[in-house]
């Protein structure tokens, strides 16, 4: 069930979640609510996942690339993947009520994004935004676990996360344009093409070092953050230089290696830049 659903590409969103709440605690948030926290992203990305496999099930089956995964494939079953989604949410809703009450009533709501991105590439191509809008919700919520209210640098960090992961999953869905069309799928690159998908995602990315850049000035982090913010720099254009529209096949190196890093070395930049 955990290879089912990609349970170690948790990395991509867990660590805002905990740069939110050190930046909120302006250092360690205590261990009751770094537990929950940990606990409502695991529950929320697991059940965003296996919903995301039961959504998508059928649509799998018919992409030689996903074909071969655990409901198409008869590995697993869709009750099986309904109930570890069920469970996913449910420690959700646990984990946000042992937080505060904000985080408690807003999670509703943010179900709603964990399991209706699914269907939105039926229908828009603006997909790859709203995914990266659901998981800037680990930010969003990273921050109101700590203070229990919105304030500026939530919304910053939640944008950083649309666009980031707005922009590696535009490169992502370039390797399945032709399914894409053939089955009536909106992602961006099935639209517009690759070309303008690979030059959307560095839009989407420069966009991303803004914003961390207008973090660290806002809460007036430490020159180890800046170190940090220049490795990501480097590390979003060394991504951008392993693909292009003629050359796809170092599309796994760009999405899961380099932005497991990005994630980390944002993690660290922010905690060891606090002053």
């Amino acid at each position: 069930m955990l290879e089912a659903i990609k349970f170690e590409h948790t990395v991509f969103a867990l660590p805002f979640a905990y740069i939110a709440m050190v930046l909120a605690a302006r250092g360690w948030p205590g261990w009751w609510t770094v537990g929950w926290v940990t606990a409502a992203m695991v529950g929320g990305r697991t059940c965003a996942m296996a919903a995301n496999r039961v959504v998508d099930r059928f649509i799998d089956a018919k992409n030689p690339r996903t074909a071969s995964r655990h409901l198409p494939s008869g590995l697993l079953g869709v009750g099986e993947m309904r109930a570890l989604a069920s469970a996913g949410a449910a420690l959700m809703f646990v984990a946000a009520w042992m937080l505060n009450l904000l985080c408690f009533v807003l999670a509703p709501l943010a179900l709603v994004f964990l399991v209706g991105y699914h269907y939105t590439k039926r229908f828009t191509w603006l997909s790859h935004w709203v995914l990266g809008f659901t998981d800037g919700i680990a930010g969003a919520g990273g921050w109101i676990a700590v203070r229990g209210a919105f304030d500026p640098p939530a919304f910053i960090i939640w944008f950083a996360l649309t666009t980031w992961i707005g922009g590696f999953d535009l490169i992502y869905a370039c390797q399945d344009v032709a399914v894409d069309r053939a089955q009536g799928l909106h992602s961006f690159a099935a639209r517009f093409g690759v070309r303008a998908a690979l030059i959307t995602a560095r839009v989407n990315h420069a966009l991303t070092a803004l914003a961390l850049a207008l973090l660290g000035w806002q809460l007036a982090l430490g020159p180890i953050y800046w170190v940090g913010w220049l490795a990501v720099v480097a590390l979003f254009a060394y991504e951008h230089s392993l693909v292009s529209p003629r050359d796809l096949s170092r599309l796994d190196v760009a999405f899961f290696n380099i932005n497991g890093y990005i994630a980390l070395i944002v993690l660290a930049a922010v905690v060891l830049g606090l002053r």
